[in-house]
């Protein structure tokens, strides 16, 4: 494939939940830079590409995720760039005064899940990657965050604070491995066009820990009250920005975190 700007043609990237959502999309805007894909996910992708390559993997299992890795490294003996995207958003309340203890209040095992699938997971695979960039002197890491990372989110405290670590990671992990001239970025999106990840469950959930309704629920979702551009954002601005932190072309850039949100904020 001809190389473009962002020149990632031949980059080695993996990405983890790249089957489906904002992750797919980056999948695909990076195959479309001709970069190899290496996607880490539980479900097989539905893009066919002979630069895609699926490896079936639980992210938040150290043997799983360090085998995926070593085999990337075996193949290629580099590792260019690693995409953070795998995530879980379970909607809880920390207290329900209407129904203590039921299945809209926050439970451990809900704790446990979101935070092994959002942190612990972007540990496990920053820290296998980051060994082998710091070797080869060069990469690049790029975390997904959130706008409810940033601003905080009514029913998804335990998500919010689950990418309000991962900016601590990117802030962090930039200043330990700039020496080693790896970049760690995040990318923090805001309300986004539909994917089959609003489920009917999560969407009930939501609501009811707002208070509203599900069609309100919905009709909030269409509303551009609140975003100065007027409207949701696609998948593929995401995809974008993430493929330019990947490339050269962002060579100075290390250690923040973009909303990509339309403008959106508390103000």
């Amino acid at each position: 494939m001809t190389s473009d700007w962002l020149d990632l043609d031949g980059n080695v990237i993996i990405v983890t939940g790249g089957s489906s959502g904002i992750g797919e999309a980056v999948v695909k805007e990076l195959l479309g830079h001709g970069a190899e894909v290496y996607d880490f996910d539980l479900n097989p992708s539905k893009l066919d590409d002979a630069h895609l390559h699926f490896v079936k993997c639980n992210v938040t299992s150290t043997e799983e995720v360090d085998a995926g890795v070593a085999e990337i490294i075996k193949a290629h003996d580099r590792i260019d760039g690693l995409v953070n995207n795998a995530g879980i958003n379970l909607p809880r309340l920390l207290v329900d005064a209407k129904t203590p203890k039921g299945k809209y209040e926050l439970s451990v095992t809900d704790f446990d899940k979101m935070f092994a699938v959002n942190v612990k997971s972007t540990f496990l695979l920053s820290q296998a990657v980051g060994r082998q960039m710091v070797k080869q002197n060069e990469g690049v890491i790029v975390n997904m965050s959130s706008e409810a990372g940033l601003e905080g989110s009514q029913g998804q405290s335990i998500y919010s604070a689950t990418k309000g670590a991962i900016n601590g990671f990117t802030r962090s992990w930039a200043k330990e491995l700039g020496s080693f001239n790896v970049r760690v970025v995040g990318v923090a999106p805001g309300i986004m066009e539909a994917t089959g990840l609003r489920t009917p469950a999560y969407e009930e959930t939501l609501a009811y820990s707002r208070h509203k309704t599900v069609d309100e629920l919905r009709a909030g979702y269409k509303s551009t009250t609140t975003t100065p551009l007027g409207r949701s954002g696609h998948l593929y601005e995401v995809a974008d920005l993430v493929c330019y932190y990947l490339s050269k072309r962002a060579s100075y850039i290390t250690g923040v975190t973009t909303n990509v949100a339309g403008g959106k904020s508390r103000g």
